[in-house]
């Protein structure tokens, strides 16, 4: 959060990245899941032009961090493939106010509490 405050209009996405503690990499993966829902890691890596290491590493941290959720679908022809979705705006505003909210309790906190 210190990095943030030294923006005087942060990004949406700038933002995101210093809340959840993610890499501006995994803010892209998010953002365009957000637009392709559904997708699998092979759809992802061809669109994001990234190796599907990367992207699966990224949708790792974005499950961890609840802001992606993952679907196991099965296949025709036998086996399964994972479809992953990004967590509606709504919910990642929700998550992104509460996190601020506790930091901002916590400097409150620390204000109060200082005596010199």
């Amino acid at each position: 959060m210190e990095a943030l405050m030294l923006v005087d209009d942060p990004a949406f996405e700038r933002i995101m990245e210093c809340v959840f503690g993610i890499q501006s990499h995994e803010t892209r993966t998010f953002l365009r899941l957000y637009e392709l829902q559904g997708s699998t890691v092979s759809e992802l890596a061809a669109d994001l032009e990234r190796d599907r290491s990367t992207v699966n590493r990224s949708l790792s941290t974005l499950c961890e961090k609840e802001l992606v959720t993952r679907e196991r679908r099965l296949l025709e022809g036998g086996g399964y493939v994972y479809q992953y979705f990004a967590v509606p705006v709504a919910d990642v505003h929700e998550l992104m106010h509460e996190a601020v909210d506790e930091w901002a309790e916590t400097v409150h906190e620390r204000i109060d509490e200082f005596q010199p």
